[in-house]
């Protein structure tokens, strides 16, 4: 069982929760997600702006969670990894609907980090995390 914990004392969160509580007598397995960028089957990036290149970096995150049998709403922690804050902040409308589209309206604990770059030189983002995912599926 994924329990979201957002304890009153603390503000509001906005596509986030404070933090995800696991029953590990309900998790079957344990999912740690390397980080994604958008990558393409080339190995190229592919995206010309930030909100693409979310859009395929978090797709290609879910891919690998449901290659190890999970969904995404067994996501529990998710942490971005962002070249341009200010860019990415001023999309974060449209950031937030990419994640809707793909992971609904249930939120991992999260970090966003700015980084003076990533692996790839064209990456603008990179996405990863961590999921429990329940024995009956597991």
């Amino acid at each position: 069982m994924i329990e979201r914990v957002n304890p009153p004392e603390l503000g509001k969160p906005s596509g986030y929760s404070h933090a995800v509580a696991v029953d590990p007598a309900r998790t079957g397995r344990i999912v740690f997600l390397a980080g994604q960028t958008a990558l393409n089957q080339q190995n190229k990036i592919v995206g010309d702006g930030v909100v693409e290149q979310f859009e395929n970096a978090l797709s290609n995150l879910l891919a690998a969670l449901r290659a190890a049998g999970g969904e995404p709403e067994d996501l529990v922690s998710v942490t971005i990894y962002i070249v341009d804050m200010d860019d990415y902040k001023a999309h974060a409308r449209e950031i937030g609907a990419v994640w809707r589209k793909l992971v609904g309206t249930e939120y991992p604990a999260m970090a966003g980090i700015g980084v003076s770059r990533l692996w790839d030189v064209e990456a603008l983002v990179e996405v990863q995390g961590f999921a429990a995912v329940p024995i009956e599926r597991g």
